[in-house]
Parts: structure tokens; C-alpha cells; sequence
């Protein structure tokens, strides 16, 4: 009962995280003039995943030292930094306010670690982290949808929705990180099993890195893959479906995601059972490689008219959220207990979680300045059809390497 507690803690405290994030999303912004030949809603997403990208960057040596006191205080902290900009927002005209979600994002990208530090190491992180995890799924959808009800019940203006979005949110969240405080650490036991999680300085950084190069360098792009899809198919979700014909549909967020996170929640919670570390990295790495597949298998359906639009949409997100979700809980975590590395999750998650983002923002910016006119659907479908090649090769190719560094390292 405690780790079910501890986990929907997680769950909800992320959840609301994306209230601060994503609600700017549903509008379609069609009255803004293009900058620079880039569509105003595509400026926005830039700006704020930029502000996030190099909020994971700063991450990777922020959360990898992470010391345990003041968390909580630092995330009720960075979430009022990103409010901030979302009351700015619709006070400024266009192109002005354009800086304010770009600052929006800045506090935004190490909430993540912050939050999952505080339940890495256990016996039951397969779990918790899973849970955790499913709320990108999920929340997304959720904070999607109530944005959409405050637009449509109180005919509110597109740019004041990110901030009552967020106003919604803002005491629940405060209450749930005071609950988060309150989660015991690890018992020794479970550091025995798991290995101690400890802050990781500059040369034990680079040592481990040194040790997993190849590795780490093909989990970088397996998730810049994920990431770049992951990231359009939300950032871009009510362009799609108008596209697809459900624009007028405030639950079409949420109905599609659930199935996703249910389905996604079981296959990665069901690993708290596999106590072997090494077999549990291993599978993880093939639920990577079979989302990839998935994605694949199902765009090609959707072209050739044999699925539907809507059917297409759920599968193709759990299968990238089959890639994604591990690398967020389970992935890491037993790459570490398995190679007995002490060290955190911090450290290697926002390694590969920075270059990710990046991606995103390359991606974006070339659609939208290179004259590029086509759909997002078109657009989507096509790119998922590579990632699912790509993906699948470099995920077999990982796979091998890291089973060749078990035997050099004699690790079982």
C-alpha cells in the first residue's frame, strides 16, 4: 500500500506539472501574423522547448549532484517561475510575447528529476517511476482537455489559457509536493538490491560515460527518435485532429490517451516482478524495440486506408510511448543496479533527455522556415514511418552491445 501511495503521488504531482506546460497547445493561433515565415504557434512551441532544452542541459549536472534537502521548496519555486511568464503572456502583443513562453519553459525541464528523485533505488521503482511515467501520457490529454472546457465554457481568449490553466492547478500541486516530502528514503535493503543512489561530481560523470560511450551515444539517438515524435505528436495533437476531423471535441485529448497509459502501465509495472536486474534492462530494451515496431506497422496501415484516423493515433502513441516510458523509469534504473554503478538516474536520463529536445526544436524550425507546406498528418505519418526503421536498427545494435559488456565486465 505504501509504494501504491507514493506512486499515485508521483503520478498526480507530474500531472499538474503539465498544467504549467502544455494547455498553450490547443490554440490554434490563426490570427497571428508568421514570423520570419514561421507560423505563430510554431514560434511558441520553439520557444518554450527551447527554454526547456536548456533547462534539461543545466539538468544533467544539476540533478546528477542533486543533495536531498530543499527539494520540495525548489519545485514549488520553479513552479511559480513558470507561472509568472504565463500571466505576462497574454498582457504583451505579439511578436513580444513570445519571449515569456520561452521563460515558461527555463524552470520547467529539471522538474522531472526533482520529482523522481524521490523515489529511484527502490524495490517497487519499476512501478512507481511506471506510474510516474504514464502521467506524460495521460496529463498531456488531461490538462489538454480542461483548457479546452475553460475556452469553450467561459469563451476564453487563447493566450489567457495557459494562465487559467494553470491557476487551476496551483494548490493541488503545493499540496502534493508537501506529500512528496513526506516519502521515506530507501531501507537498506533496498540500496543493497538497487546500489546506493548518490550525487555524481564532474570526473564520476565523465568516468561512467567513458565506461557505456557507445551505449549511451545509441540511447541518445533511440531517444532523440522518440523524443522529436513524442514531442510533435503532443506539441501539434489539435492541429492533427482537425485535420483528421475531431476539432470540435474537447474529450478526443483524454479518450485517446487512456487506453495508451492503462496498457503502458501494466507492461512496465509488471517488471517489479523480474528481480534479476540484468534480464529487467534487457526486456526494457526490447519494449523499446517493439514500440518501435508498432509505430511502424500501424502508420502503414493509416496509408494504406486500412485503419482509421483515430485507431492510427492510439497506436502509433503506445507504441512511442513503449520507447519513451522506460527510459523515464525502468531503463536507467536497472542499467545501474545491474552494472552496480553508483550513481543516479538523474545523471544519465537528462543526458539523453537534453539532446531529445534539441532535436525537437531543429525539426520545428525546419518545417516552418524551409517553406515546407505540407499537413502535419502527412508530415507525421511519413516521419514515423522512418523513425520505426531507424529506431528498430539502432535498438538491436544496443542491445548487443550492452549483452558483449556483461560478459567483458563478468556482471550477471
Amino acid at each position: 500500500m505504501i509504494s501504491v501511495s507514493i506512486a499515485v503521488i508521483c503520478f498526480l504531482t507530474y500531472a499538474s506539472v503539465y498544467a504549467f506546460r502544455k494547455p498553450f497547445t490547443i490554440g490554434l493561433y490563426l490570427d497571428e501574423p508568421k514570423i520570419f515565415g514561421v507560423d505563430y504557434k510554431n514560434i511558441l512551441v520553439i520557444a518554450q522547448v527551447l527554454g526547456y532544452t536548456i533547462s534539461k542541459f543545466y539538468g544533467i549536472k544539476f540533478i546528477a549532484e542533486l543533495n536531498k534537502v530543499g527539494r520540495g521548496w525548489s519545485i514549488l519555486i520553479l513552479i511559480i517561475l513558470s507561472f509568472i511568464p504565463l500571466l505576462l503572456f497574454p498582457l504583451f502583443k505579439s511578436p513580444w510575447n513570445i519571449v515569456f513562453l520561452f521563460l515558461n519553459g527555463l524552470p520547467l525541464g529539471v522538474l522531472w528529476g526533482l520529482i523522481f528523485s524521490f523515489v529511484e533505488g527502490r524495490k517497487t521503482s519499476d512501478f512507481i517511476g511506471a506510474t510516474m511515467a504514464v502521467s506524460f501520457i495521460v496529463s498531456s490529454g488531461f490538462v489538454k482537455t480542461v483548457a479546452k472546457w475553460i475556452q469553450l465554457t467561459y469563451q476564453v481568449q487563447e493566450n489567457w489559457i495557459p494562465f487559467y490553466t494553470g491557476l487551476v492547478f496551483l494548490i493541488p500541486v503545493t499540496i502534493l509536493v508537501y506529500l512528496l516530502e513526506k516519502i521515506p528514503d530507501p531501507t537498506p535493503i533496498e540500496a543493497a538490491e538497487k546500489s546506493i543512489r548518490v550525487p555524481m561530481d564532474k570526473n564520476e560523470r565523465k568516468r561512467f560515460f567513458n565506461m557505456f560511450s557507445f551505449g549511451l551515444v545509441s540511447f541518445i539517438f533511440i531517444y532523440i527518435l522518440l523524443t522529436l515524435f513524442r514531442d510533435i505528436r503532443d506539441n501539434f495533437a489539435a492541429d492533427i485532429w482537425l485535420e483528421l476531423g475531431y476539432g470540435n471535441s474537447a474529450g478526443i485529448f483524454t479518450s485517446t490517451e487512456l487506453p495508451i497509459a492503462f496498457s503502458v502501465l501494466v507492461l512496465i509495472a509488471s517488471m517489479i516482478y523480474i528481480n534479476n536486474n540484468k534480464l529487467a534492462f534487457q526486456i526494457s530494451q526490447l519494449i523499446i524495440l517493439a514500440g518501435f515496431i508498432l509505430c511502424g506497422v500501424s502508420t502503414f496501415l493509416f496509408t494504406q486506408q486500412i485503419i482509421s484516423g483515430y485507431v492510427w493515433i492510439v497506436l502509433v502513441g503506445l507504441g512511442l510511448y513503449m520507447g519513451y516510458i522506460p527510459f523515464n523509469c525502468i531503463l536507467f534504473d536497472r542499467m545501474i543496479a545491474s552494472f552496480k554503478i553508483k550513481g543516479n538516474v538523474g545523471y544519465f536520463m537528462y543526458l539523453v533527455d537534453s539532446f531529445g529536445y534539441l532535436a525537437t526544436v531543429f525539426v520545428i524550425i525546419a518545417k516552418g522556415s524551409m517553406g515546407i507546406s505540407i499537413s502535419w498528418t502527412y508530415f507525421y505519418s511519413n516521419g514515423v514511418l522512418a523513425l520505426s526503421i531507424m529506431g528498430s536498427l539502432i535498438s538491436i545494435t544496443t542491445l548487443l552491445y550492452f549483452n558483449k559488456k556483461y560478459k567483458i565486465y563478468n556482471y550477471e
